[in-house]
């Protein structure tokens, strides 16, 4: 008996199908595309673009938002509350100028504006994919390159940021995949390009989040230490890392000190920051209602002492609390440890939401914390380097505050060791492969 017509067009059209899958399922520019094009669409269906108005659109990049509408309305890089209050180095400089950017050619707080600056978002999200890819077939292997980079490209919860949030997470987390990747090649080229790039990309991470240099020391001597043992010289390269990473802050930390008068690192709020987690009725999270833009007292002393004055009188606060009781301030340590990495409550949520998206966001870091575990049990090349990301990046949030999208720089990261893990069901431990 002869196959029907229908059968064979149903098998040819499963085979293309099958070859067209082959194509693209480990084509870093399909997986790019398609993770875009899930982004921009959900910015479109969700409405994500139509920030509230009734908080005159602090919601459309809080602080950065504010000094974005600053700068755009030629004010300068002030005002991070929205009352004329002067010069600010509240934010680090590098996003609020793009925002301002987009505001000068799309309009201060409109929906052409909001719709841009997500699909940019959207744009640094879909293209960690390629650093993501690229680390884990190095690390791991295909498979485990391919499943990162679609579970990256497919997540709702990695899409929440970059479609919602007017902000700089998602550029973050595509410096520190593509950081990490560089540093992981660093034993294998010669020459100025990779050291001038490292220094490159280490001041762009500056100038977007001064929180991510706390990786910097450990990736630079990882890289240094595995060249040193495959018999590379590196300090000429270190010099001009170190000269490329100085001459991209420096200009801004010049800027810092004629205006206020003294030197700052990028930004001034450190204090204020300490004292959102550390003080009376402190619980282990951020203690928004503390906050300038959420207390009118406090607005007031901001603007009455200004804010070098006002963020040194906080920061003393702040300390004066956790020197009257460090066993009281280690405990708070503990629970804002476990709320970077299972996530703070959310009163505001139903009753069983809450618990069921902590859950999943607990379940990742275990998942990710145990395939860093095997990783480094196997010797994986690079598993040393992921330690001490996931060691030194959140430690600054274990003493301020931690809230759901400080993870989201690592999530890459994370990304992958989930995803190995779940490649390693079933196997028995291997030997070690490579040393780290």
């Amino acid at each position: 008996m002869q196959p029907s017509s229908t059968t064979k067009d149903s098998v040819r059209h499963s085979y293309a199908f099958f070859e067209l899958w082959t194509r693209i399922r480990a084509s870093e520019f399909w997986i790019v595309w398609i993770a875009l094009i899930l982004r921009v669409g959900w910015i479109f269906v969700g409405h994500t673009y139509k920030f509230k108005a009734t908080d005159d659109n602090f919601g459309f990049g809080f602080e950065m938002g504010r000094i974005a509408a600053s700068l755009a309305s030629g004010h300068g890089f002030s005002n991070p509350f929205g009352p004329s209050t002067g010069p600010t180095a509240w934010e680090p400089p590098l996003y609020p100028y793009l925002t301002a950017g987009v505001f000068l050619l799309f309009g201060i707080y409109s929906k052409a504006s909001a719709i841009v600056l997500l699909t940019v978002n959207s744009v640094f999200s879909a293209l960690t994919c390629i650093p993501i890819f690229r680390i884990a077939r190095r690390m791991f292997s295909e498979k485990v390159a391919v499943g990162s980079a679609w579970a990256w490209a497919l997540l709702p919860n990695v899409m929440f940021w970059c479609t919602r949030y007017v902000w700089e997470t998602s550029l973050s987390a595509l410096l520190i995949a593509t950081i990490f990747w560089l540093t992981l090649q660093f034993e294998e080229h010669d020459g100025w390009l990779p050291w001038i790039e490292f220094g490159l990309l280490w001041g762009i991470a500056a100038l977007n989040s001064t929180s991510l240099v706390s990786f910097l020391p450990a990736a630079g001597l990882w890289a240094w230490h595995r060249r040193r043992k495959s018999g590379k010289r590196s300090l000429a390269g270190v010099i001009v890392a170190s000269a490329v990473f100085l001459a991209c802050v420096a200009p801004w930390i010049i800027r810092n000190y004629q205006t206020f008068g003294k030197f700052i690192f990028i930004r001034d709020n450190f204090g204020n920051e300490l004292r959102l987690g550390n003080g009376n009725g402190a619980d282990g999270t951020l203690m928004l209602y503390l906050d300038p833009m959420h207390d009118t007292d406090v607005m007031r002393q901001y603007e009455s002492m200004g804010e070098l004055a006002f963020n040194a009188m906080r920061k003393q606060q702040a300390i004066a609390y956790i020197e009257a009781d460090y066993a009281r301030f280690a405990f708070l340590c503990l629970k804002r440890f476990i709320c970077f990495w299972a996530g703070p409550p959310k009163a505001t949520e139903p009753e069983w939401l809450g618990p069921a998206k902590n859950s999943l966001f607990l379940a990742s870091s275990v998942l990710a914390i145990w395939g860093l575990a095997r990783a480094l049990r196997q010797r994986r090349s690079g598993a040393w380097l992921l330690l001490w990301l996931i060691l030194f990046y959140p430690a600054i949030y274990y003493g301020v505050y931690a809230i759901l999208r400080y993870r989201h720089p690592i999530e890459p990261l994370m990304t992958i060791l989930c995803v190995f893990l779940l490649t390693e069901i079933g196997k028995k431990p291997a030997a070690s492969r490579a040393q780290t």
